[in-house]
């Protein structure tokens, strides 16, 4: 019987105590985890990887200093390798208007912090499943 290859994550966030809860809490989960807490190293990153290094989901704050999550959606979004990740918005911003910009600009799902992480870990594995849908064919 083959494994299942695990769910690989981008979660990009400023707040380095919330990295941490997505390190722990979702790496016990069983998923594989890779942080950004600067954004601009986070759009480097999409902007140079390989089709292989992409992840299944990424978790994306709003709010964040120099690049803010709406815009970073924006440059992943324009690239070819990335375009068809799931974006899940996780932000302390609860108004309207943030949600309706990430759903906007190309988030499918937003989260308000503090998360329950049990619903945060089943919101990713329906973007999971979304993105082995929508990826392309190697």
């Amino acid at each position: 019987m083959t494994e299942q290859p695990r769910v690989k994550i981008a979660a990009i966030d400023d707040d380095e105590t919330i990295l941490e809860i997505y390190e722990t809490g979702l790496a016990a989960a069983g998923f594989e985890l890779r942080t950004f807490s600067d954004p601009k190293r986070a759009r480097d990153f999409f902007a140079k990887a390989l089709l292989s290094e992409m992840p299944d989901v990424i978790l994306m704050d709003i709010m964040m200093p120099g690049l803010d999550g709406i815009s970073l959606m924006g440059d992943i979004r324009s690239k070819d390798a990335a375009a068809h990740i799931p974006i899940i918005a996780v932000s302390g911003l609860n108004d309207a208007a943030t949600l309706n910009d990430a759903l906007l600009f190309g988030a499918m799902d937003y989260m308000v912090k503090p998360f329950d992480l049990e619903v945060l870990t089943d919101k990713i594995n329906k973007a999971a499943e979304i993105s082995k849908k929508r990826a392309p064919k190697p």
